[in-house]
Formats: structure tokens, C-alpha cells, sequence
């Protein structure tokens, strides 16, 4: 591999993460931030465990992946952060046994979740509540 860079996407609700991955050793970015000095170590730990994964069946990391989040709320772009690293490691590896690994531990690491919002229904105010009905 010289010089390689791959670029995954992951979605989640309406937050769109790309993961640029090239070889080098190991340094993880979001938005430009590393991955470490996230707010919350509940978000840390999530972004962790592709890699933790990968590290296992692999052993060393060699590769730095660059992350870039836009759209949606703090739980949706670190979901969708994790879906994309993982992509990017399956994608970069070529590895079987690492996208075994991820499948067996979490499948929504290499499948995104496609649930969104039901559409508002004319006439009423939201998309599942009905007006309430008068007798008088």
C-alpha cells in the first residue's frame, strides 16, 4: 500500500460523518479535534470501540483516520463517526476476520440505521396525533 487514502461515510438521522483513512500511525481525528478531548467519555468509549475491535484481530493500528461531522445532535454524529471508522477500516483492510468481528460485536458498526422522522399528515399537527373530536 503506498500512500492509500480511502474515504467512508456513515448516516445517522441527519448527522453525516466522512472518514478519511491513510496509512500512518494510529491518530484518530473529529472535526480536526482528536477523538480523546471529546465532552463526554460515554462518546469517547463509542468512537473506541471500532478501533479497540480492529486493534485486537489485527494488532497494531497503522493508519490515521480524519473524521468530518456535519447535521444532526451529539449522540447522532458520534454514531455516525463509529459507523464511518469502521467502514473505513473494513474498506482500508481487506480483512474478513475484522468485519466478522465488528458484525458479531455490533451490527450497527457496518450497517446504518435507517429510521427517520414520519412526515406530518395535512391537516393535523403532528404525524401520528389526530384532532380530537367534538360532539358539541
Amino acid at each position: 500500500m503506498i500512500n492509500q487514502k480511502l474515504i467512508a461515510s456513515g448516516k445517522r438521522k441527519t448527522a453525516i460523518a466522512k472518514a478519511r483513512i491513510t496509512e500512518g500511525n494510529g491518530r484518530v481525528t473529529i472535526n480536526k479535534i482528536p477523538y480523546q478531548n471529546l465532552k463526554s467519555m460515554f462518546h469517547v468509549l463509542l468512537i473506541r470501540e471500532p478501533l479497540d475491535i480492529a486493534k485486537q484481530t489485527l494488532g497494531d493500528l497503522k493508519f490515521d483516520i480524519e473524521v468530518t461531522i456535519k447535521g444532526g445532535g451529539n449522540e447522532s454524529q458520534v454514531e455516525a463517526a463509529r459507523l464511518a471508522i469502521a467502514k473505513a477500516i473494513v474498506e482500508f483492510t481487506k480483512s474478513s476476520e475484522v468485519k466478522k468481528a465488528f458484525l458479531e460485536y455490533d451490527r450497527n458498526m457496518l450497517v446504518a440505521d435507517t429510521r427517520r422522522k414520519e412526515p406530518y399528515k395535512p391537516g393535523d399537527s403532528k404525524a401520528r396525533s389526530k384532532r380530537q373530536k367534538s360532539y358539541r
